[in-house]
């Protein structure tokens, strides 16, 4: 057995107390090598017998020499029995050469003490060789502890010329206990330094005079211990440099999003008052900025929770088309402002819901379908849903530059990012790479294929799981019987118009050009195609208009008509100079609005608000109708006066007044003062005054022992710490929202909360 493999096993005796049974379960071979040699006699004995029987004694001594090497091997045993073969062997030499004198040195594992190998005339000097070329120190001491043998390595290192009748510690060696019996760590000072030695004793009995002497072995592991050290210090400074990092990311991120809320707010409250379109302009490069940051602030919380295993799903029933849909909303401005299309698609196989964790994936789909947006300046991004094998798809098609195989390969790893220096100087190169660790969490995957000139599509999977009981979706055939004219440029959006109505049990007649609408109405003119609707895309409303004077007999088709359009277009198309259409639609669509649409039930445009910033913005809202029941005011607790003016006027909203205090005392007076209890608490959770936690498990405890009415605590923060969520609500909190707050969220959650059926 090599050295290295040596100490090894000796390391890991050291963890599990094997080394002293190694040398224990050895003690029956020792004994028996012992045996084999006493069975020597003086040549000069007269029983010692013929030449024959001492050639015989001799090949015994080898056959069981050889025998013990192998019981020894077969039991792990390496050096023992490889000491206890030599001396087998020795004796044997010994016995055919016809020395009758020994040397007297003592031999380590020989089965006796020093004084019986002596009296037996062994040799043990290939021993001794052993263990000085090896550089293990070897001992034995009598049951008082003075040594009564040691070899040349004991000698030198303890800087001694005989060591007989001294202890150990009048040798300097210091002995520090091991787990499990007889097993130590030994340092021993030199001049060249402390040494540390992995020591072993063994207990074995003189059998000439009966007595228990100690044996000792002995290897030197200073290097490895201090390997070890140097790599426990290297592992605490990693992990005091990570509780570090995590400290100061939940710092900055908390510092960055206090005035970002502010910022984010203020400028809310800015676009609901009147503005010229340039103000209007500067105003949403802001927003869009501010977000920008938001989005970055978040992917580097994230990448740190990923990266420290901190990483939590939380999933929940829900509708994955809605999920789909109000992300390529979100994106469609971005869209629009490049001049390329975007749109979506859900197959009837897809259940109305199912359960995953709606926030992760709707993160994942806004980083991937933002970047084909983002790469790409012709045709568009399509996005289709399916079921395969178990498992939900989600395609992300783009007819962008596409990527090389170096791009590809370099893709998801974290900090790369693909496109000329204008498009990389957008983003930190992180989103994919937290992309398809979140989706790895989802027991998922996110894949990507592409070729450079050819567009890219990233593929995203996730187990189907917690779907509705039924089966048969109640999507299916909900159009069956319409058949629709879709006049509107080939792309992603008529792409995504045709195939959700298809989908839904109706027929789409696809016209890109004049001609092919021609064609298409004439079909229908002849009663070879019963139409009953057409979409005419706004882009294509000229082509309609000359159609409607080629084809005057159209009028007599009474087909639905409804105006396709993209909402930075509205503005500049009143409903006043569009006449004709009996119903609005606005790309990229909604299903919901699609069915409404062709069954007849919506006339009108779906309002839904759009702004470059991808987030609706708050618009007035109707006063709440408790406020007429009960005028107890909100109390608002925020230190940061720009963020108290915003949430005062989100508050304002629900038709009651705000009182506001700034830090935690006030709070607490306010609330131990007040005649009555107030509808609702909207609190920041880091402000002067105590912690927040605290102060609302003592608002709990004294509402518990008065008998008083539960009061709902809403609580902002800007802190960034995974468990934060699960903490402050069981500290009594009532819901959890992360700053900056999206009013439309904030509003909801206070009419939830103070909705005297819910509460």
């Amino acid at each position: 057995m090599s050295e290295r493999m040596f100490r090894e096993r000796m390391r890991a005796g050291a963890d599990t107390g094997s080394g002293a049974g190694r040398t224990a379960s050895a003690a029956p071979a020792v004994k028996l090598g012992a045996a084999v040699i006493r069975q020597r006699r003086p040549l000069g004995d007269s029983s010692a017998g013929p030449p024959v029987t001492r050639v015989a004694y001799a090949l015994a001594g080898i056959v069981a020499a050889m025998l013990l090497l192998a019981i020894g091997a077969s039991a792990g045993l390496h050096l023992l029995p490889a000491i206890i073969a030599a001396g087998g062997m020795a004796g044997a030499f010994l016995l055919l050469s016809g020395r009758e004198e020994a040397s007297g040195k003592w031999v380590v594992g020989a089965g006796g003490t020093a004084q019986d190998a002596a009296r037996h005339g062994i040799e043990p000097a290939a021993l001794a060789t052993i263990h000085d070329a090896m550089g293990d120190l070897a001992i034995v001491r009598d049951p008082d502890g003075r040594i009564m043998q040691a070899n040349g390595a004991f000698h030198e290192l303890c800087g001694c010329a005989d060591a007989r009748g001294l202890t150990c510690a009048e040798l300097g060696l210091r002995f520090e206990p091991k787990p499990g019996p007889d097993r130590y760590f030994v340092h021993i000072y030199t001049p060249a330094g402390t040494r540390l030695y992995d020591w072993h004793d063994v207990h074995v009995r003189d059998p000439a005079r009966g007595r228990l002497m100690r044996h000792s072995i002995a290897r030197d592991v200073t290097e490895e211990m201090l390997a070890a050290s140097r790599r426990e210090e290297a592992r605490r400074r990693a992990e005091e440099a990570s509780r570090a990092k995590s400290r100061l990311l939940a710092t900055v991120s908390h510092e960055i999003r206090t005035p970002l809320s502010g910022i984010l707010g203020m400028s809310r409250l800015l676009a609901e008052t009147r503005l010229s379109e340039e103000q209007k302009n500067y105003l949403a490069g802001m927003q869009q900025s501010g977000h920008t940051l938001v989005q970055l602030v978040e992917d580097l919380i994230d990448f740190s929770s990923l990266a420290a295993g901190r990483f939590q799903l939380r999933p929940s029933q829900e509708d994955l088309r809605q999920t789909v849909e109000n992300v390529v909303e979100m994106l469609s401005p971005r869209a629009h402002e490049k001049n390329i299309e975007i749109g979506a698609t859900v197959a009837i196989e897809v259940p109305e819901r199912m359960l995953f964790d709606a926030a992760r994936l709707r993160q994942v789909l806004f980083n991937v379908v933002g970047n084909a947006v983002k790469f790409t300046e012709k045709g568009g991004v399509f996005v289709s849903v399916d079921i395969e094998n178990g498992s939900v798809r989600i395609r992300i098609d783009d007819s962008g530059p596409g990527m090389s195989a170096d791009e590809l390969a370099r893709v998801f790893e974290e900090f790369e990012q693909a496109g000329d220096d204008a498009q990389r100087a957008k983003g930190t190169g992180l989103g994919l790479a937290i992309s398809r660790r979140i989706m790895e969490a989802f027991g998922g995957s996110l894949t990507a294929t592409s070729m450079s000139g050819k567009g890219s599509r990233f593929e995203i999977r996730f187990p189907l799981a917690g779907a509705g009981l039924s089966t048969v979706p109640v999507r299916r055939g909900i159009l069956a019987g319409a058949q629709v004219l879709v006049m509107a440029p080939e792309g992603p959006s008529s792409a995504a118009l045709a195939a959700t109505i298809q989908t839904l049990g109706g027929t789409c007649h696809r016209a890109s050009t004049l001609a092919i609408a021609e064609r298409i109405v004439a079909g229908a003119l002849g009663n070879r195609l019963p139409l009953t609707d057409v979409i005419v895309d706004h882009r294509h409303a000229a082509q309609f208009r000359e159609l409607l004077a080629r084809e005057p007999a159209i009028a007599g088709l009474r087909l639905r008509r409804t105006y396709l359009i993209s909402p930075e277009e509205r503005a500049s198309h009143p409903v006043s100079r569009l006449g004709g259409y009996e119903a609005w639609l606005i790309r990229p669509l909604r299903e919901r609005s699609l069915v409404e649409v062709l069954l007849g039930r919506l006339r009108g445009m779906e309002k839904r608000d759009a702004i470059n910033d991808n987030r609706p913005v708050l618009r007035e809202e109707p006063a709440s109708a408790v406020a007429t029941a009960d005028i107890r005011a909100i109390l608002l607790a925020e230190d940061d006066p720009v963020n108290a003016l915003v949430l005062r006027s989100v508050l304002s909203r629900t038709g009651r007044a705000v009182d506001h205090v700034g830090d935690f005392k006030t709070l607490e007076a306010a609330l131990r003062s007040a005649g009555s209890a107030p509808p609702l608490i909207v609190t920041d959770l880091n402000m002067p005054g105590g912690d927040g936690l605290d102060v609302l498990r003592r608002l709990r405890e004294a509402e518990a022992a008065g008998g008083r009415r539960r009061v709902p605590v809403l609580v902002l923060t800007a802190d960034a710490r995974g468990d934060l969520d699960e903490r402050l609500r069981a500290a009594g909190a009532d819901a959890v929202l992360a700053k900056p707050a999206d009013p439309q969220r904030l509003l909801a959650e206070v009419t939830r909360l103070m909705d005297p059926v819910t509460n």
